[in-house]
């Protein structure tokens, strides 16, 4: 059944409505029953469909959360003071203490660091505390009848379905962010098929009261996606004033004694033995003048639960503070912090404009948007650190007037 299920939920994302704006004129009790009927379709019974959307209303403040886009942009820094602070710091050594036989169980059983699972659960949930509370059922469908994202949000639906039949958890118990996030782990509905994992045995995979099943999945999914045991995550080093920019590429692995003849050096202590001769990127999160962070494999494995830089960088430092290590070194270029959404769509306009492809103005300073800026920094004599930040905002916009005139 599941497979059946999620081979239909595949070609069900291929047939449905194309993620644009909400079709004009339709309704949402249109959209409800459409989707009701294509639900069945694919073998759905007809009493769990009735389950899931008997009664459904949309909920508008879903809509207004996934359209609205904060226009601030929050500096990594300011984000750490967040998710490593003292409190969530003490919290997370509480509930390890707390926990700690089950933990340890949990991860020497999928080969996973304990503090990373400690860490993600701080992050996700507060340590079970704050799940959310939203039915996520309704947040789909009001996410699927708006439009932007209809394939992505059918598809989770029928995850959901699935679930219901399988019988992993109640109609009621399916509650989490307005995204469609569930439990203490924030799974979404098909990643919850995939990877969660019934650590108690009881035949049911609970991610919203049970924190065994909970960090069970967490410690799943990273093993799945490739956790190295015992392998590194970050390390905080200090890029030197003369480094060559030029030759540094943010995808690349070097080991990390090659980095070390590069001139960088740990913001703390020495180099260690066994770090050496592992693999590791050189990340600039705030640019050349900020600390740098070597990342090693299990730093992307992170990210493939959250796939942001400065959230991995957080779950390790949380993890690192928990298990006792020393908080980050810095300085952080607080001078130049990252510019907003509006001011990046102008950078990337006149990047575009001076011949710097950084692909369609979107506001979101992404892979192509770095890229293009390292390119105009070498062209200009910069430092190619690739930081969007406030200085490279008004070299940028002053670059492009000169052209223009």
């Amino acid at each position: 059944m599941i497979r059946r299920l999620l081979v239909l939920a595949a070609s069900f994302t291929l047939i449905s409505t194309p993620a644009l704006a909400q079709p004009e004129g339709e309704s949402f009790a249109d959209w409800l029953g459409d989707f009701r009927g294509r639900l069945i379709a694919t073998g759905v019974e007809e009493t769990t469909a009735s389950a899931m959307l008997d009664g459904l209303q949309p909920e508008m403040r879903i809509i207004e959360s996934d359209r609205s886009q904060p226009e601030f942009v929050r500096p990594l820094w300011s984000y750490l003071d967040i998710a490593a602070s003292d409190l969530r710091i003490s919290n997370g050594r509480s509930a390890f203490a707390d926990n700690r036989n089950q933990v340890d169980a949990i991860a020497a059983h999928f080969g996973v660091r304990a503090e990373i699972l400690i860490a993600i659960w701080g992050l996700e949930s507060s340590y079970g505390a704050i799940p959310g509370n939203n039915d996520i059922v309704q947040a789909l469908a009001t996410l699927a009848w708006e439009g932007r994202r209809r394939s992505w949000a059918e598809a989770q639906l029928i995850a959901v379905a699935e679930m219901l039949e399988s019988g992993y958890a109640t109609r009621e118990q399916l509650t989490g962010s307005w995204a469609g996030a569930m439990g203490q782990m924030q799974f979404i509905p098909t990643t919850y098929l995939d990877r969660a994992h019934d650590w108690d045995g009881d035949g049911r995979r609970n991610i919203w009261t049970d924190p065994g099943d909970a960090l069970a999945s967490a410690a799943n999914l990273l093993a799945r996606e490739g956790w190295r045991e015992g392998g590194p995550t970050i390390l905080e080093v200090r890029v030197p004033a003369d480094f060559d920019f030029s030759s540094w590429d943010p995808g690349q692995s070097r080991l990390v004694s090659e980095w070390a003849m590069r001139g960088l050096t740990p913001s703390a202590g020495d180099w260690q033995a066994d770090h050496l001769m592992r693999a590791a990127r050189l990340e600039l999160p705030a640019g050349g003048q900020g600390p740098g962070f070597l990342t090693f494999p299990n730093f992307r494995v992170i990210k493939r639960y959250n796939n942001s830089t400065s959230y991995a960088i957080g779950v390790a430092h949380l993890a690192d503070r928990i298990a006792g290590e020393p908080a980050l070194v810095g300085p952080w270029p607080e001078d130049n912090p990252p510019i907003n959404r509006s001011q990046t769509r102008e950078v990337q306009a006149a990047l575009n404009a001076l011949g710097f492809d950084s692909g369609t103005p979107d506001g979101m300073a992404g892979p192509n948007t770095r890229s293009a800026l390292r390119d105009f920094q070498r062209a200009y004599g910069h430092s190619a650190d690739g930081y969007l930040g406030r200085a490279m905002y008004e070299a940028v916009l002053a670059a492009q007037a000169v052209r223009a005139e």
